[in-house]
């Protein structure tokens, strides 16, 4: 499944169901689609037009709920008339952002898709009873959209999962990067970085990801597959989280998980100040936020060189993850908006 549906519903399915709400979740694209999207091979066809078909046969049993959430849109590079008619009936729909897809029609590389799409996900917007969305960029847009009711609701962390434990001494301290194949790009822009830093503060450098890709890179390098089951004992036998980004619309409306998950595990961080990461990161208190190379190597041999920094980091870090990031807090904004 992808992270989205998994974090931004999936994971509340125990939650609504302790509290008796009974919920069906229709995934759009199934396993087989994602699989060959993270695998980087052509998706077939048949495939995705089944996916579209099941689509439509769902929306005929939309009267039998409450309440519809949809998760970005419902019939992706299609028009939004599907979402028109649902806005008509008695219940109307929320819809959930937690990532600029807004950018796939308005900034797409076809003229075709800008001219006649452009405005789609702003129409979506527009319709629906609750835009709920995980940071400042997406809640700009959904304000210029003309959203009736904006809620802001970031991605997080269960932190049933998620702790802060003690730490046996690594050899080497290490950093580590967690992510999905579509997001590698960003940390091999800064290998070579990393292999600086490495020459005078040597560190083992975990990459936690389920693409086996073999990355250049000179230093001590560990390699671990993603799993849900392992994610979290990966990340805390780090000792230095790391997010780069690079600098563009799309990274904008990222909503800085990786950081949540980071601190939750009492780790401190080193990321770009793009997007959501400058509201998470506060600079020399949980982390540090680093444009230039020069500020990621000053960043990270200071933490590196300094145990007692990387605890004071981490500690703040994890307290303000329990603070704003959790599962159970988000929870209760979400039962407020569909009870109100």
């Amino acid at each position: 499944m992808g992270a989205s549906s998994r974090l931004r519903t999936f994971q509340y399915l125990p939650l609504w169901q302790a509290v008796g709400d009974e919920i069906a979740v229709h995934p759009f694209f199934n396993e087989a689609y994602l699989n060959a999207i993270y695998s980087k091979t052509t998706p077939n066809i048949f495939n995705v037009l089944f996916c579209y078909f099941r689509r439509v046969l769902v929306l005929f049993t939309a009267s039998k709920y409450d309440h519809i959430i949809i998760e970005k849109e419902l019939f992706p590079f299609l028009p939004a008339w599907a979402e028109y008619l649902l806005s008509k009936t008695a219940n109307g729909y929320l819809v959930d952002y937690d990532d600029a897809v807004f950018h796939n029609y308005d900034r797409s590389p076809n003229a075709f898709v800008r001219s006649t799409m452009g405005n789609k996900i702003d129409h979506v917007i527009k319709r629906a009873r609750v835009v709920l969305v995980g940071n400042k960029y997406l809640q700009e847009r959904a304000e210029r959209a003309g959203a009736r009711q904006i809620v802001h609701l970031p991605t997080v962390i269960d932190s049933h999962r998620y702790n802060s434990v003690p730490k046996e001494e690594n050899t080497l301290p290490i950093i580590g990067w967690i992510g999905s194949p579509t997001t590698l790009k960003y940390l091999k822009e800064i290998l070579p970085t990393l292999e600086e830093v490495n020459k005078k503060s040597p560190f083992v450098l975990m990459v936690v990801n389920d693409n086996r890709t073999e990355l250049t890179y000179s230093g001590q390098l560990e390699l671990r597959a993603w799993s849900e089951e392992t994610e979290v004992s990966s990340i805390q036998q780090m000792d230095i989280g790391i997010m780069p980004l690079e600098d563009s619309p799309w990274e904008r409306g990222k909503c800085a998980y990786k950081l949540i998950q980071y601190m939750a595990c009492g780790l401190p961080v080193v990321a770009s100040p793009i997007g959501m990461n400058t509201e998470v990161v506060k600079h020399e208190e949980n982390g540090f936020l680093a444009t230039t190379d020069q500020e990621w190597i000053e960043s990270l041999t200071k933490l590196l060189t300094n145990p007692h920094l990387r605890q004071s980091f981490g500690k703040a870090g994890h307290q303000l993850v329990q603070e704003k990031y959790t599962l159970e807090k988000n929870f209760e904004i979400l039962k407020k908006v569909l009870t109100s």
